[in-house]
């Protein structure tokens, strides 16, 4: 049959040409070598047949054809002289002279430098390379040699290169591709690249993202097998619960009958998170330790670092403690260490994982204790519930420095007055110009400080005056002026706020954040890339601050965390009591450089506490309180102490991979919006679709 099929090769060209370019269906399966608009037998001196050409229009080389020995990225010196066949796609580099020209062949694990001359391929081969379109697949075989030493480069396979010997065509690539994904100079926008994501994965950067993503995967699944956890996976589709976020809704064929006859449709929930499956798995005493990769679903407005789908490191953990007993809460080495709740085995275990992969992904050595901050303080320094160490210009209280009649009208409001300043100092350089461009809340007002204007200042604070109900003498500012550091002047941002502070931000937390953005932005400022790493704890369990839930609460108490959290010991007679915004969580977040990238906490393991909380504070009805029946009972059953904590995994390969997006951290990511260029989702159904399930369209 190859005898055959290569005897209608060497007919002459002119017989073919009628076929506009097409290979006659005679050759298809032919395992003749094709080279562009030429083909050969696989050894035309074997054989005794000549070669012909055939203007094949690039076809597809769907024949045997030999395996490859390496990657394009494993070649070393070590295979000087060594022949070897390489896969993968042609990336053109130049043309030297007629008779030479330099190539790439690229694959996922790197690109090594072809180098085709006619004196040893040929020239019909090397006319052939010449018309290949850029992205077209292609196999060579060839010789290794080493580069010369100036153009070496420290890459996969940059000392050597492949002088080519032959060269086959596996697939041609469209000469009218929507973008060149190797041209990083010229990127396409981000929804084309979206759009035709398989193009955009050849992009070295993605493609090593998503190596590395694997190989932290790899790290934490081995890290956690070591410290004895169980991998288990968890139902996808599970009951719509009020946890907190929006659920996306799958519609079910089945059906319920409704009292008057009519069909009900059915519908599962897909997973907010596997919260509820791995707190029963826990109290059912088969798995003491708990860990996925877990898939979540959120039906969450479009934001830069959100997904509809994403992936967190879910644990949890049986035999988690309440806080440090007797003797043991203070050792030596951490006399001041802040971590005043339990969950002490979660810490030490997230603490491990980190410091592995730092290890390593950036071969740096982290501290062997994360720093620990509460709530509040991170709050009233920051403005953050996810502080940024990385630079100072901290928030100052100025409340016990203002004049008495001042003071008491913010404590029978319960309110504080504090600052954002930027001084003549040194340390605040790099913010002075951003100073003079950030726009800021209503609720803060800007002051600017002359030179020797420091006793009056604080007479002409709006902040200061709509505290007041009446007129009041003057304020001499001298001795707040120094403390500020503005005795040389500088700029004063004032706000007011309740005492105790409430939600993510303050208007000054804000203002801290745009006035370092603006700084990076003109280039005054450069942030470390060095990872802090803070551990925040003693959030208010419950919250009414929270826009993202008060879809479910409706003006209720919902809860900072979610309803399973346990209060802090200290406070659980406050919460009996009804000092609900008392109350402190046993809920722990793990911050990095104003990042948060993951979180957790001690659960409620009393039966009793539990349902309290559903039906005293949250205020759950009867059918939302029946979604949690199977949890209670499991309580009442014996249920361990327990806690746990979750990674986002998409956010923290964006923190490794250097990348202000998840969405380039993700195979096939969502837009902001939560739409899928490529797999054209989510798209509309028929009404016929729609009738099995019991729903029409409005």
């Amino acid at each position: 049959m190859l005898k055959r099929t290569c005897s209608l090769i060497a007919q002459p060209t002119r017989a073919l040409t009628r076929s506009a370019g097409r290979v006659p269906s005679t050759l298809k399966g032919c395992s003749c070598r094709r080279i562009s608009g030429h083909s050969t037998t696989p050894s035309s001196a074997a054989t005794g047949h000549s070669q012909s050409t055939i203007p094949s229009n690039q076809v597809a080389h769907s024949a045997p054809f030999p395996r490859r020995t390496h990657t394009c990225g494993t070649l070393s010196l070590e295979d000087a002289d060594r022949r070897v066949v390489l896969q993968g796609w042609l990336v053109p580099k130049g043309k030297v002279s007629k008779k030479l020209s330099f190539f790439g062949i690229r694959d996922s694990y790197g690109t090594t430098q072809l180098v085709a001359d006619s004196r040893t391929c040929g020239p019909d081969i090397l006319a052939a390379m010449r018309e290949v379109p850029e992205e077209s697949v292609i196999l060579v075989e060839g010789t290794v040699r080493p580069r010369p030493e100036s153009q070496r480069r420290d890459v996969p396979a940059g000392h050597v290169e492949v002088v080519v010997s032959t060269f086959r065509l596996l697939n041609p690539a469209d000469r009218n591709m929507p973008f060149m994904p190797f041209d990083t100079q010229n990127l396409a926008n981000e929804d084309l690249r979206l759009r035709y994501r398989y193009l955009d994965l050849r992009r070295a950067e993605l493609t090593n993202n998503l190596k590395k993503r694997s190989d932290v995967a790899f790290l934490v699944r081995s890290t956690l097998h070591e410290q004895g956890f169980t991998e288990v996976d968890t139902p996808m589709l599970l009951n719509s619960t009020p946890e907190g976020a929006r659920e996306y809704l799958v519609p079910t064929r089945v059906k319920q009958s409704t009292s008057d006859g009519a069909s009900q449709p059915l519908f599962y929930a897909l997973s907010q998170s596997p919260q509820q499956p791995k707190q029963l798995l826990v109290a059912s005493g088969a798995v003491d330790r708990y860990f996925q990769l877990a898939r979540c679903f959120r039906d969450e407005d479009g934001r830069k670092d959100r997904q509809p789908e994403f992936t967190q490191v879910d644990l949890e953990m049986a035999w988690v403690s309440w806080g440090e007993h007797g003797e043991t809460a203070r050792t030596e080495d951490q006399p001041h260490d802040l971590w005043r709740i339990g969950g002490h085995e979660v810490r030490d275990i997230v603490e491990t994982i980190i410091r592995r992969i730092w290890k390593k992904v950036e071969n740096v050595d982290l501290e062997e204790r994360f720093r620990v901050m509460t709530y509040n303080e991170a709050m009233a320094r920051y403005g953050s519930d996810k502080p940024d160490l990385r630079f100072g210009l901290e928030i100052q209280d100025i409340t016990s420095q203002l004049p008495q009649q001042v003071r008491s009208a913010l404590e029978t409001k319960d309110e504080i007055i504090e600052v954002l300043v930027i001084s003549s100092k040194p340390e605040h350089a790099s913010f002075a110009r951003a100073a003079a461009e950030v726009e800021h809340d209503r609720a803060v007002e800007r002051i600017q400080i002359a030179r020797g204007a420091s006793a009056d200042w604080l007479n002409h604070s709006q902040t200061v005056q709509d505290v007041l109900a009446s007129a009041h003498p003057a304020v001499d500012a001298t001795d707040l002026t120094a403390a500020l550091g503005l005795t040389e002047g500088g700029t004063v941002w004032l706000s007011r706020r309740a005492r105790r502070p409430e939600g993510g931000w303050t208007a000054l937390g804000r203002l801290r954040l745009a006035l370092s953005e603006a700084a990076q932005r003109k280039g005054d400022l450069v942030l470390s890339d060095e990872p802090k790493f803070l551990w925040v704890t003693e959030f208010p369990l419950f919250t009414r601050a929270d826009e993202d839930k008060e879809f479910l609460a409706h003006g209720r108490w919902s809860s900072s965390h979610h309803p399973f959290t346990a209060p802090m010991f200290e406070d659980i007679e406050k919460m009996y009591a009804g000092k609900i915004e008392e109350v402190r969580g046993q809920h722990y977040d793990l911050v990095l450089n104003g990042v948060e990238v993951g979180g957790g906490s001690v659960r409620v393991h009393d039966a009793a506490m539990q349902e309290y909380i559903f039906a005293n504070i949250l205020q759950l009805d009867e059918k939302e309180k029946s979604s949690f029946n199977h949890l209670l009972h499991a309580l009442r059953c014996g249920a361990p102490p327990h806690g746990g904590f979750a990674f986002g995994f998409d956010r923290l390969m964006a923190i490794l991979c250097k990348t202000t997006s998840i969405r380039d951290v993700i195979a096939f990511p969502k837009t902001a919006a939560g739409t899928d260029l490529l797999f054209k989702s989510p798209s509309p159904s028929t009404a016929e679709v729609l009738a099995q399930y019991a729903l029409k369209p409005l």
